[in-house]
């Protein structure tokens, strides 16, 4: 599942690529077509992410200011990507790559345009696969396209730019004038009002990378529960948008142990994981790979990561067995010595 940092990315791309633009919006797939005929020819007005959750405005008028905006909200859960592609002046923000690459922290090139991503395992799909692919002009209309499509800006000795047909299951496809974006797999994906949109939000915790997060209500909503933290940090009404990788390494780095209750864990601490997770999660954002070593512990250039999916293999600082464990369903890692099993109470 993709971490709060990539659908920020998201969030940022979509604003570059359509932003004022009216859109086709379509459902090849079928699934969505009630919701898509309530957007189709509507502009993208605004854009933003709270944890994994992701929410794209669209306005009948570039300038219909809040009145009659609808909200696409997208969640991709364990199997959902976004697939664009475009013209020549159509360029995705980090995905730069061919013929496809994953955003986030594994930046892979594939194949050929049509083999899929496939993780290791499904701890591994913890970013999401966003790809761009060279499309070749066309003179006819590509099979796909809407007749609603907008047209692309015509300059002299331009060749018409097409998208190319669908492929899979796409649930939504939002076309603009020099550039397309398929959505496909996603656990939700529904139009919403603004009310319904601040219903979702009220649910989610504080998000480290939204201006409005609030680190002292992630500490109190942690110290408020008999809760181990390990299970915590992946609650989404506890903290939003953090995943596995950055549960496992911000309870590294915090030297916190993480079958330790939420309530015994200090403010302290607590705020100063806040802090961190704001920090690797910005970074995430900016280069689009987690990375959560710091240079001095970094032995190899492929040492990323503290704990995570390094069981058994020797820690970075100490050179301890790095444990796992299943927690709520999901792998757990940490370094036995460096993150001290908690005393039970009497």
């Amino acid at each position: 599942m993709p971490e709060g940092h990539t659908v920020h990315r998201l969030a940022h791309a979509f604003a570059e690529l359509f932003g004022g633009q009216r859109l086709a919006v379509s459902s090849p797939q079928g699934r969505f077509a009630d919701g898509a005929a309530l957007l189709d020819g509507h502009a993208l007005v605004g854009t933003e992410a709270h944890g994994k959750q992701l929410f794209l405005a669209f306005s009948p008028a570039p300038d219909a200011g809040a009145d009659g905006v609808r909200w696409l909200r997208v969640h991709l859960g364990l199997y959902g990507s976004w697939t664009f592609a475009g013209d020549e002046t159509f360029r995705a923000p980090h995905a730069i790559g061919a013929p496809r690459r994953r955003v986030g922290e594994e930046e892979v090139a594939l194949a050929s345009p049509d083999e899929p991503a496939s993780p290791e395992s499904p701890d591994e799909a913890d970013d999401v696969v966003v790809a761009i692919e060279e499309a070749a002009p066309a003179t006819d209309a590509t099979p796909g396209a809407t007749d609603a499509a907008p047209e692309a800006d015509a300059s002299p000795g331009a060749t018409a730019w097409h998208p190319h047909a669908p492929r899979g299951a796409v649930r939504v496809r939002l076309l603009g004038a020099h550039g397309v974006a398929d959505l496909t797999g996603p656990t939700a994906c529904e139009v919403v009002t603004a009310e319904e949109k601040a219903a979702v939000q009220r649910r989610l915790g504080p998000d480290p990378l939204r201006p409005d997060g609030d680190g002292e209500a992630f500490v109190a909503a942690v110290r408020a529960r008999r809760r181990a933290v390990g299970e915590l940090l992946m609650d989404q009404s506890v903290v939003a948008g953090v995943g596995n990788i950055y549960r496992a390494e911000a309870l590294y780095r915090a030297r916190v142990h993480p079958l330790r209750l939420g309530r015994d864990v200090p403010a302290t601490r607590l705020r100063a994981m806040w802090a961190d997770l704001a920090e690797l999660m910005a970074d995430g954002v900016a280069t689009g790979r987690i990375v959560t070593t710091r240079p001095e512990d970094r032995h190899d250039p492929e040492d990323r990561w503290y704990v995570y999916h390094r069981s058994g293999r020797p820690c970075l600082v100490c050179g301890t067995k790095v444990a796992e464990a299943p927690m709520a369903g999901r792998r757990l890692f940490w370094c036995p010595r460096c993150q001290r099993a908690p005393r039970r109470r009497p």
